[in-house]
């Protein structure tokens, strides 16, 4: 889909200074905010800026002051995959 927006010109010219390259920040801006509510994972961020691994758009998003969405259940899933690898010998324990 391809979305076009009007800016007058002189808005144009100014934020062009500021910024560079509009349309790569609109889009930058639009992701940001996608995650911050949740509408989009790391993955779709990675996709669509083009950033190469996960860990390129974790720095992107930490970067715009836009943490992990990590919550409780993450956290007991990541311990219980924790456990069961530790069990299967392939983690030591701490």
């Amino acid at each position: 889909m391809e979305i076009q927006i009007q800016i007058p010109d002189g808005v144009a010219r100014d934020l062009q200074a500021k910024w560079g390259d509009l349309e790569r920040k609109l889009l930058e801006i639009m992701v940001v905010e996608a995650y911050r509510e949740g509408a989009m994972s790391t993955g779709k961020v990675r996709e669509l800026l083009g950033l190469s691994t996960r860990l390129d758009a974790d720095a992107f998003l930490k970067a715009k002051g836009v943490y992990l969405n990590y919550d409780e259940a993450d956290f007991e899933q990541d311990m219980l995959t924790m456990q069961h690898l530790e069990e299967e010998g392939k983690l030591r324990p701490v």
